[in-house]
Order: C-alpha cells, then sequence, then structure tokens
C-alpha cells in the first residue's frame, strides 16, 4: 500500500526499513480506509518512519520491538511536527499494537482538561475525530496562551477582558478572515464547554 503514496524504489526501501518496516504497508492501508488525503498521509507515514528508524537505533539490548514514543516526540523542538508524530503513531497502534509498550504520556497538566474536552466534542457536539483534531490544537494553544499569559489565574475565573485579549491574540495570527472567524469559533467553543450553565 504503500506504493500508493510513494514510487521512488529508494524511499519505499527506507520506509519498510527499521522497527515498524513490515508493518508500514498496513499503517498506509489505514491511512487510506480512513479518507485521508495524500498529502497528509504522507506526513503521517514520513513522521512514523523516522519514529522507525529512531526506535531501531534505540530499541533495549534484548531486541525487543516494543517500543516508547516518550524520547522520540521530545526530540521535537515545536508543536506542530510533534502533534503529527504524536497523531502518527496513534494511528500505528491502532494497527500494529503489539509493537508498542503501554502508552507513556508526558507530563501534560492539561491533560484533564483537554480529556474532558475531547470527551464534550465527541460525545455531547457529535463531532467526527477529525473534525475533533483541529478544535483540540486549539484548545491546547488557548491552555498556552492562558498560562503564559495568566499563569495562576485557573480557567474559571478568567475574566471578560481575558477573553478579549485571548481573542485579539488568535486574530493577530492571521490576516485572512475565513481564518479569523474560524479562530473567533474555535475559541468560543472551547469557553463554551466549560462555562456552566446560564
Amino acid at each position: 500500500m504503500l506504493d500508493f503514496y510513494f514510487t521512488y524504489p529508494k524511499v519505499l526501501r527506507r520506509l519498510r526499513d527499521g522497527v515498524l518496516g513490515n508493518e508500514m504497508d498496513r499503517i498506509a492501508a489505514h491511512f487510506s480506509d480512513l479518507g485521508y488525503n495524500r498529502a497528509s498521509a504522507k506526513i503521517y507515514i514520513g513522521r512514523l518512519a523516522k519514529f522507525s528508524e529512531f526506535a531501531a537505533r534505540t530499541r533495549d539490548l534484548r531486541g525487543s520491538t516494543r517500543m516508547s514514543s516518550t524520547v522520540f516526540l521530545l526530540s521535537f523542538r515545536t508543536e506542530s511536527p510533534r502533534v503529527s508524530a504524536a497523531t502518527a503513531i496513534v494511528h500505528a497502534r491502532k494497527v500494529a499494537p503489539e509493537r508498542f509498550s503501554a502508552p507513556c504520556r508526558l507530563a501534560n497538566p492539561d491533560g484533564p482538561l483537554l480529556g474532558a474536552y475531547q470527551d464534550h466534542l465527541l460525545r455531547v457536539r457529535g463531532l467526527e475525530p477529525r473534525t475533533c483534531e483541529g478544535l483540540l490544537t486549539t484548545g491546547r494553544r488557548i491552555l498556552a496562551w492562558l498560562r503564559d499569559n495568566l499563569p495562576d489565574q485557573p480557567l474559571a475565573k478568567i475574566t471578560g477582558e481575558h477573553v478579549l485579549a485571548l481573542v485579539q491574540h488568535f486574530l493577530s495570527l492571521t490576516a485572512n478572515d475565513s481564518t479569523r472567524s474560524a479562530a473567533t469559533s474555535h475559541v468560543r467553543a472551547f469557553l463554551r464547554s466549560f462555562a456552566g450553565p446560564g
């Protein structure tokens, strides 16, 4: 199935090397079955190939193919590639769970809050998992902004002025009107999900 996404023999050989090598075709088929477009699937497959090479270099002396992704994810300096690598690894775990040790989560103070938000999106709003990914990314960014700008302020105690400053920050990140509208909508959805009745 990798042949659907890549044509060069050297690239295919590299993708099939490493610890996940014999699973990469199944993982590629998984992305195709889920309806991912070619560009997105190629990014995820590329991240998995790097992870597979990394795991081959760092696996333990017993030669175990069971591996942890924590160290690999920490090697990314910015959030975007780290998130795409983490997403790719989640998909790989679904396809080949026997290749992974129990999920090792990075210490994330926002984990419970984001978990509750994801549950709200899936169960209450009935959104598809792929739709939730963008909203969760915005949620992570909101929490990062709050942590940076209001370090000791719990989410329940933010004021209208804080919300305006938050929205202004998100609006300053883009000049495109439709993207601005989507950003505002995502911020509103995140904050509304934690608002009490009334």
